[in-house]
């Protein structure tokens, strides 16, 4: 059963935020994942996390197991820490479920 999140960012670094999905993209077209949704967002009316959101997407693994083993990827961890974490100011999980 294909598992997907819907997941919202304030990116603060649009540059190097671009250059961590072109990076990542190889890694997630190998698990069978890909962008189903992208959008980036001009205003949060509502955030229950407190946070305002800049950019909103779906995101489709095979399934769960495939999604757990992406994101403990040591290649995946790497271009995390070094892009990702540099130009993300807050991540929130909207929601996780089963298609």
């Amino acid at each position: 059963m294909a598992y997907e999140m819907t997941v919202g960012l304030l990116v603060h670094d649009r540059e190097k935020y671009s250059q961590y999905r072109a990076e990542i993209a190889p890694l997630l077209e190998a698990a069978g994942a890909g962008f189903r949704y992208d959008f980036e967002v001009a205003r949060t009316l509502r955030s229950e996390a407190g946070t305002d959101i800049n950019r909103l997407f779906v995101l489709a693994f095979p399934d769960r197991s495939s999604k757990e083993r992406f994101f403990v990827d040591s290649r995946y961890a790497e271009i995390r820490a070094r892009l990702f974490a540099k130009a993300v100011e807050a991540t929130t999980v909207i929601a996780e479920y089963a298609t």
